[in-house]
């Protein structure tokens, strides 16, 4: 079984739990996921399967869109709703048209402090073990990138927006500096990934509609093909007299593709039967360019 599961993950249950449930449910031995989503929050997390655990990297770093609520006035250690309260302070005052210009300063390339109850190791200790020790360690300020943040609804104290943001972005630090900005503070009170790369709410199915489906024998009502999550990039086949050598890691020059588009991105590589081979890497100046691979998915 090779490929990836859109798992909508419910609140409660950890990334690596997830994993676990279908590596077990799946009898599948390698099995990963595709960017953690904290237990707290539900909706989208890609699971990968078999081979498409090659892809884990790369899935990482695909752009997310959340649906959030901001709860204005107080403030949390945890900056979400599962924290110890450190700060209550009055909204009174505040107005929609404040709250909508202090979004509007978010977009763009944001600067964030990862937060101490994350999975971002310090000496090989992820910081949320050292928070419930009460250990507060230095951290390194990040960039991250919001592309877009649309407002849902505001009825003061609370405000729900969708925001598509870059990856590594914390969105429980981004409501918090934005009622830091606004002067009362705030934290994340729900939370719900609608969209990892490819995969998109609408399509993911849960941990008992993927069980149900397995054991009826429909693996292909949910089993996501590997090249899936490259759609994205552009694509180039091997000629059938040159798939031996490539697969073999040998660079190919231009005479032994079928079909190709040259560009600064990576390249989703197929057989001329239509088989996904690899992710492969122009690399040499024209008319030398050759195909490179960089990440196989076909067993040589």
């Amino acid at each position: 079984m090779n490929g990836f599961l859109n798992f909508l993950k419910p609140t409660g249950m950890t990334s690596h739990q997830g994993v676990a449930y279908f590596r077990k449910i799946l009898g599948v031995k390698k099995v990963g996921h595709g960017g953690t989503l904290d237990p707290g929050a539900a909706g989208v997390l890609p699971i990968c399967l078999g081979k498409g655990t090659k892809a884990a990297g790369y899935l990482l770093e695909s752009r997310k869109v959340y649906r959030a609520e901001m709860n204005l006035g107080i403030t949390t250690d945890t900056q979400d709703a599962y924290g110890k309260v450190l700060k209550v302070s009055s909204f009174k005052g505040i107005t929609p048209k404040m709250v909508e210009e202090v979004i509007k300063i978010f977009k763009g390339k944001i600067i964030q402090m990862p937060p101490m109850f994350s999975a971002v190791k310090h000496k090989g200790k992820p910081l949320y073990k050292l928070a419930r020790k009460g250990e507060v360690i230095h951290r390194k300020s990040r960039e991250a990138f919001i592309y877009s943040i649309d407002i849902i609804d505001i009825d003061i104290p609370k405000i729900i927006f969708d925001v598509d943001c870059s990856k590594g972005t914390y969105v429980r630090t981004l409501v918090s500096d934005m009622g830091e900005k606004l002067g009362v503070g705030a934290h994340l009170s729900f939370l719900l990934r609608i969209k990892s790369g490819p995969f998109h709410i609408n399509n993911a199915f849960t941990k008992e509609e993927v069980k149900d489906l397995f054991q009826r024998n429909q693996v292909k009502e949910f089993l996501i093909p590997l090249d899936t999550a490259f759609t994205h990039l552009p694509e180039a086949v091997i000629k059938d007299n040159a798939l031996r050598t490539f697969i073999n890691g040998n660079s190919q020059p231009l005479s032994s593709l079928q079909k190709y588009e040259i560009s600064d991105k990576m390249v989703r590589v197929y057989s001329s039967s239509g088989e996904f081979l690899a992710l492969g890497k122009w690399q040499g100046l024209y008319p030398k360019i050759e195909l490179k691979p960089e990440k196989l998915f076909l067993n040589n």
